[in-house]
This record gives structure tokens, sequence and C-alpha cells, in this order.
């Protein structure tokens, strides 16, 4: 069942035992344009139906569509992450070493060790 966009105010509104009145107040309109919300018989504007979800702490989609917002579940890739029961959650796993990871992280040792071996061949040979 489909619920209309007024019945989802009049729920929210009751749930949070709310009268007409203090939402009204809430959002800075009459107690009769609620009730014209709630019966159907009119539709806030944009930047009160934006109030409203900021309110009743919905997302737009929620409170207009009355459907509740799929969040979805990550996909982990079971490659890259492992589960860490200590930290509670997702870490990257430590990669393998190869040739190309070791010299794009080391690139900077061909200076010293170049400076080195050509003190060694010009000093010690």
């Amino acid at each position: 069942m489909v619920m209309k966009f007024a019945d989802q105010v009049k729920q929210l509104r009751t749930e949070r035992g709310w009268s007409q009145d203090e939402l009204a107040a809430k959002v800075f309109v009459s107690r009769q344009a609620v009730s014209k919300w709630e019966n159907g018989d009119g539709n806030p504007d944009l930047e009160t139906v934006v109030k409203l979800a900021n309110l009743f702490g919905v997302s737009l989609d929620e409170l207009v569509l009355a459907t509740p917002v799929k969040t979805a579940t990550p996909q982990i890739d079971e490659r890259l992450y492992t589960y860490d029961p200590i930290k509670g959650e997702y870490v990257r796993r430590p990669q393998e070493w190869n040739f190309w990871r070791f010299a794009s992280a080391y690139w900077w040792l061909v200076f010293p060790l170049g400076g080195f071996i050509t003190w060694m061949v010009n000093n010690v040979w």
C-alpha cells in the first residue's frame, strides 16, 4: 500500500506526539495549513517540505513517497580487505611486494647508493 503525503505527515506528527498547532509553529505556518496537508486538500511549498523532512529526521523520499531509503551495503573485496575484530572494521590487506612496487616506494635510495658506490670506486679501489 502506497501512503500518500497527507497520511505520512499525519503519521510522523502523531508518532512524535505533536499537535497540529505545535507542528505549525515549528515550520512557521498556520494550523489550518497543516490541517489542509493532512486532509489532502493542499500541499506545502518545496521550502516547507524540506523543513518538514529535517524536522521529522527523514529524507525527502521518505516524506513525500513514504518509501524508506535503501542504503546499499558496500561490497567488500576480500582480496583487498580483511575484517579486523579489534577495530571492528575492514582494513586493507598488506599487498605483496614486487620489483615495481619496491622501486616506486624506494626510488630515492638510488642517489645515496649511487654516491656511495662512486665514492667506493674512487677511494678504495
